[in-house]
């Protein structure tokens, strides 16, 4: 299907025309610069710090939840965060999303 694209484009001029996968690659470039690679970026930043938390660490979840790590349940899919005193809930570990002073920034 591409190919037929390309040599009915190529066809009207009577010859192989290379602009059109010049522009369909810069495109695909575009893409990947300012959408792709920026995501991917920001998803490793928060896996880091997910990986870096400790028992007393502020955060904030996924859902705007702000609390403090109580209990990381090592080799478990769930941790432990104090949300008032007294208050603690669980909550999956996937949905630990930043520290309260990086959240403010985004």
């Amino acid at each position: 299907m591409f190919l037929n694209l390309l040599q009915g484009a190529a066809g009207a001029k009577g010859g192989f025309d290379p602009t059109m996968i010049i522009m369909i690659v810069v495109m695909f470039a575009i893409v990947y610069f300012f959408m792709i690679r920026p995501q991917k970026k920001h998803q490793k930043e928060i896996q880091n710090f997910r990986n870096s938390l400790a028992v007393g660490s502020k955060i904030v979840t996924a859902g705007g939840i702000y609390g403090t790590v109580k209990d990381l349940n090592q080799g478990g899919p769930y941790i432990v965060i104090e949300i008032a005193n007294g208050v603690k809930i669980q909550i999956d570990r996937n949905y630990v999303y930043a520290d309260p002073s990086q959240a403010q920034q985004q």
